[in-house]
Formats: structure tokens, sequence, C-alpha cells
């Protein structure tokens, strides 16, 4: 509770509560990164830097710091084009 405060409090001053990791357009995307590797090492993919810990979550915040992790946003396309584009194919219009 008393973090909470905390960071509510610097939120208030006009203060960042959290430094964006370098590369990423904002912490929820570096999070969502970090929980795909994860994932990916869970599965069984071996790890690409040297690292003492053991837990999934750490390896992929330690590769991704390395630089060893690239991502990249596709573009997404608006429902009404998605529907735009189904409703082409269903009448042959391709």
């Amino acid at each position: 509770m008393i973090v909470i405060g905390l960071m509510f409090e610097s939120v208030f001053k006009g203060e960042v509560p959290m430094k964006l990791i370098e590369g990423f357009d904002s912490n929820y995307r570096y999070i969502l990164v970090a929980a795909r590797r994860a994932r990916q090492l869970q599965s069984g993919a071996p790890p690409v830097v040297d690292t003492t810990s053991r837990k999934p979550c750490r390896i992929a915040q330690d590769e991704i710091r390395a630089g060893k992790v690239k991502w990249e946003m596709t573009p997404t396309r608006s429902a009404a084009e998605q529907a735009s584009q189904t409703l082409d194919k269903a009448l042959g219009q391709d």
C-alpha cells in the first residue's frame, strides 16, 4: 500500500514512475516481448546469453537488455478493412 501511494505521488509531481527500456516505446511492450520470450524458453528454446539465473522471465530480461532479442510491430488493419476483405473473398471479388 505504501508503494502504490509513492507511485501515485511521483506521477502527480510530473515525474516518470519507471524509465523506459532502451529500444521500446512503452514498458507495456517490453513486458509483452519479455513474456513471449520467456514462454519460448519454457518450451525448450536455448538461452542466447550466459546467465546465472534459471528463471525464464529473468533470462528473457537479460537477453533483451543484451540486445539479443529482436521484435517488430506488424501493421494492423481496422475491423472495417478486415470485414471488407472477408466479404470480397466470399463474393469472389479478389
